[in-house]
Formats: structure tokens, sequence, C-alpha cells
């Protein structure tokens, strides 16, 4: 892995999340590329987005115990107009719901979401 895809895994590593925005057209990017998808240009910078979303659609994937137990893959939209898949991780799975409030944190160099107002 080299690049900006490199760049990217190395903050994850150190706790941090960052997303691209395009200088030339203004719009946010991820995952991350060395062009933007919206207008071309290789004018990217790398931001700290506020890390709060939306979760645009969701499911639970049934496991096992043995194996971990169930989980949930959402797919979040930033605030700032990028959408990822992750999974919302301060909930039971089948408790993650379509249009709920989601805040992002890095855990073991990987993006997770917090329900806001959950317990």
């Amino acid at each position: 892995m080299s690049g900006v895809l490199a760049y990217h895994q190395a903050k994850l590593e150190q706790g941090e999340f960052l997303i691209q925005r395009c200088t030339a057209c203004g719009k946010h990017v991820y995952y991350p590329r060395e062009l933007c998808p919206h207008c071309g240009s290789m004018s990217l910078e790398w931001k700290a987005p506020k890390g709060s979303g939306v979760v645009h659609a969701v499911t639970t994937v049934r496991r096992k115990p043995a194996d971990g137990g169930d989980l949930n893959v959402s797919l979040v939209d930033l605030d700032e107009g990028v959408r990822l898949m992750s999974r919302v991780d301060n909930l039971a799975p089948d408790a993650v719901k379509i249009g709920q409030r989601v805040k992002a944190k890095v855990v073991n160099g990987l993006v997770l979401f917090e329900a806001e107002g959950a317990k």
C-alpha cells in the first residue's frame, strides 16, 4: 500500500480519522483518492471531519456466539457529505436504526461509530 491509502491508514493507526476535501470544487471525498471524483482535480487536502453523521442503512450479520455474536454493518452519511461502511459499536445490533445520529471514533485503526445519546 502506498500514497494516499498508506497515509490514511497510518493516521488511523495513530488514532486520527481524516477525510479529503477538494480545494477546486469544495466537495469532501472518502475513501481517499489521488483525484477528486467530482471534478477530476488533483488538489485534495486532508481534513479532520466533525465525525457526526446519520445511519443511512443497516443490516445485522448473524454469527455464532463462539465467533463473537451478531454485529451490525451500517452505511453512515457524515455531515460533510461522504458515506462510509462501518458499524455502530455501543448498541445491540438490532437496536441500530436508519436515521439515527452517530459519532465517529477510531479504535485499533478502524473507524467505528457510537449512537449519540445511547448509554
